[in-house]
C-alpha cells in the first residue's frame, strides 16, 4: 500500500508541474513537445530500471513490455484526438490544456478498468480465454479496417457526451479555459469542457483493447496502472511533436495487428498453461523482442511507403502540367 501512495503522489507531483509549465494557453513548439517528450521517457525509463533493480528481472521486463505495447497503441489514439480537434474547432493555443485534462480523465477511468479487471482475473481464470480471443478478434478487424482503405472519417459523440450537452447545454463559443459560464440566466457547459470529455471518454474505447493487451503481459496491477500512466502523460507532447507525421504511419495499423495478435495467443497459452494443459509458454524477453521488431518494421516500412506515395503524387503532377498547357493553348 506504501508503494501505491508514493507512486500516485509522484505522479499527481509530476502532473501538477507540467500543468504549471503549461498554464498559460499557448501553441505548443515542437521544441517544447520534444524535451517533453523526451522528459517522460527518460522518467518512464528510470522508473523501470528502478522496477529492475528492486524487483527483479521480471518486474522490469514487464513494464517495459507493458509500456512499449501501451505507448504504442497510444499513437493510434492520436488519429482520433486529430479527428476531435477539428471536429470541435479547438483553437491551437488551448489544445495543450483540452489534452492535459482529457488525459487526467482518461487515466482516472483506466485504472478503474484495471482494477475491475485485475480483480475479475483474480477470481475466473477462463478470463484469460476471453481477453486472448478477443485480442486476436481486434486484430484481425484491424487488418481489415487497414485493407479496407476508407476514405478519413470523420468524429461522432457519444452517447455519454450528447446526453451531457442535451442535460447542461453548450454555449455557442470558447470562452477561454473556462469550463462552465452563465448564458441566459442558465450554467452550461463550454465547448471547451465538451471536448475535453470527448477526448477521456473516447478513451475508454481504445482502453478496451489496450487493458487486455497489457494484461497479457503482466497480471500486476501496479505494473499494469504504472505503465499506462507514463504511456498517457506524455501523450499531449507526442500529440503536438508527430502531428504532422501521423499519416506517414501508414502501416501501423498492420503492425498493432501482429502485436494485439501476437498477445492474444500468449494469452490463450497462459490460460491452458493454468488449466493443466502442457504448452510452451511465451518468455517475457521473447515478448518483448517481439513488439520492438514488429514497431522498428512498421515505422520503417510506413516512411518508405509514404516516401514512394509522396515521390508518386509528385511526378503525375508534372506529367499533367504539360498537358494542361496544351489544352489551355
Amino acid at each position: 500500500m506504501t508503494l501505491w501512495v508514493l507512486t500516485v503522489v509522484g505522479l499527481c507531483a509530476l502532473i501538477a508541474v507540467d500543468f504549471f509549465i503549461g498554464r498559460k494557453p499557448h501553441d505548443v513548439s515542437i521544441k517544447e513537445a520534444g524535451i517533453w517528450t523526451v522528459v517522460w521517457i527518460v522518467l518512464a525509463a528510470l522508473f523501470g530500471v528502478g522496477l529492475l533493480i528492486w524487483g527483479g528481472a521480471q518486474a522490469g521486463g514487464e513494464f517495459f513490455a507493458g509500456y512499449i505495447t501501451e505507448k504504442s497503441l497510444s499513437v493510434d489514439n492520436l488519429f482520433v484526438f486529430v479527428l476531435i480537434m477539428a471536429k470541435f474547432a479547438v483553437p491551437s493555443q488551448y489544445q495543450q490544456r483540452v489534452l492535459l485534462i482529457g488525459v487526467l480523465i482518461a487515466l482516472v477511468l483506466r485504472a478503474i478498468f484495471i482494477a475491475a479487471g485485475a480483480a475479475i482475473l483474480a477470481s475466473f481464470s477462463w478470463v484469460f480465454y476471453l481477453f486472448g480471443a478477443f485480442l486476436i478478434w481486434t486484430a484481425w478487424k484491424l487488418i481489415q479496417e487497414a485493407r479496407a482503405d476508407e476514405e478519413e472519417e470523420e468524429f461522432e459523440e457519444n452517447k455519454l457526451l450528447k446526453a451531457a450537452e442535451r442535460r447542461f447545454g453548450v454555449a455557442d463559443r470558447y470562452h477561454g479555459t473556462k469550463l462552465w459560464i452563465e448564458q441566459n440566466g442558465k450554467r452550461v457547459m463550454t465547448p471547451m469542457l465538451v471536448v475535453m470529455l470527448a477526448i477521456g471518454t473516447t478513451d475508454v474505447l481504445f482502453a478496451l483493447d489496450s487493458i487486455p493487451a497489457i494484461f497479457g503481459l503482466t497480471q500486476d496491477p501496479y505494473i499494469v496502472f504504472t505503465a499506462n500512466a507514463f504511456a498517457l502523460m506524455g501523450l499531449r507532447q507526442l500529440y503536438f511533436l508527430i502531428g504532422g507525421l501521423l499519416r506517414k504511419l501508414v502501416h501501423l495499423s498492420y503492425g498493432l495487428s501482429i502485436i494485439l495478435g501476437f498477445i492474444g495467443v500468449k494469452l490463450v497459452l497462459h490460460a491452458l498453461h493454468e488449466s493443466g494443459v502442457h504448452v510452451p509458454e511465451i518468455s517475457i524477453p521473447v515478448s518483448l523482442g517481439v513488439i520492438c521488431g514488429v514497431l522498428v518494421i512498421t515505422t520503417i516500412t510506413s516512411l518508405r511507403a509514404s516516401r514512394k506515395m509522396a515521390e508518386a503524387a509528385s511526378a503525375e503532377g508534372k506529367d499533367e502540367s504539360p498537358a494542361k498547357n496544351n489544352i489551355d493553348v
